[in-house]
Order: structure tokens, then sequence, then C-alpha cells
């Protein structure tokens, strides 16, 4: 079975494909100054731009991983997320805190997604 490497540098790949599934990198917002909703907004929209790259879409999501450098932003996560989500295609999610990369990233996610 191929596996497919998709945007790869020395460190890792943007997504690797396999046997039907998508697994995407950890995504952040671009926008690294904005507050939670901003962050979230903008990594969702990252992940759908990865998504369709290794044709797949926010329906076909398997699994979700978030990470959050404050559980008080939960909320406001779930509120985008929510909005985000198509009613009904909800994945398996796991949020956790975890220290970030930089100390302006407020949330990071990991995605696991069957392609067509």
């Amino acid at each position: 079975m191929t596996i497919e490497r998709i945007a790869t540098n020395n460190r890792m790949s943007k997504i690797v494909k396999h046997n039907g599934t998508a697994y995407l990198c950890g995504q952040v917002a671009k926008d690294r100054d904005g507050d939670i909703r901003t962050q979230v907004t903008g990594m969702l929209e990252k992940v759908d731009e990865l998504l369709e790259t290794a044709g797949s879409s926010r329906d076909r999501i398997l699994s979700a991983t978030i990470y959050l450098a404050d559980m008080a932003d939960f909320k406001a996560l779930n509120e985008v997320w929510d909005n985000w989500v198509p009613e009904g295609t909800a994945p398996a999610r796991a949020c956790v805190q975890a220290q970030m990369a930089s100390p302006e990233l407020l949330v990071e996610i990991s995605v696991i997604a069957a392609t067509s």
C-alpha cells in the first residue's frame, strides 16, 4: 500500500495519506494575535484547505485532537466548533490543555479524515 506525503520538509508532512485516510499535521491560526474565537476560526480555515488538498472535507473527519493553552477557552472553542462541524457528522474528539510552542498561540488541532 502506498503512503503519500504532501507538503513535506525534513521534519514533517502537512498531510500523509494511506489506505483511504488522511492525517493532517497540527494546525494553528495564521493570525496569532487574535482572541480564541479568531484563532479557532483561522485554524479551522486551514484545516478546510488541507482537507480539500487531501481529497476530503470536514464532514469526513474521523477524529480531532484539540490542544488549548487554557481550558478557560473551552466554551468559546466549542461555540466556533459547533458552527463549523456539519450537523450529524461530529467526529471522535479529545480536547486537552497543553503548553503551546509559542506563547501567543491559544489553540492547535490535529485531524484524521477519510478520503474519497
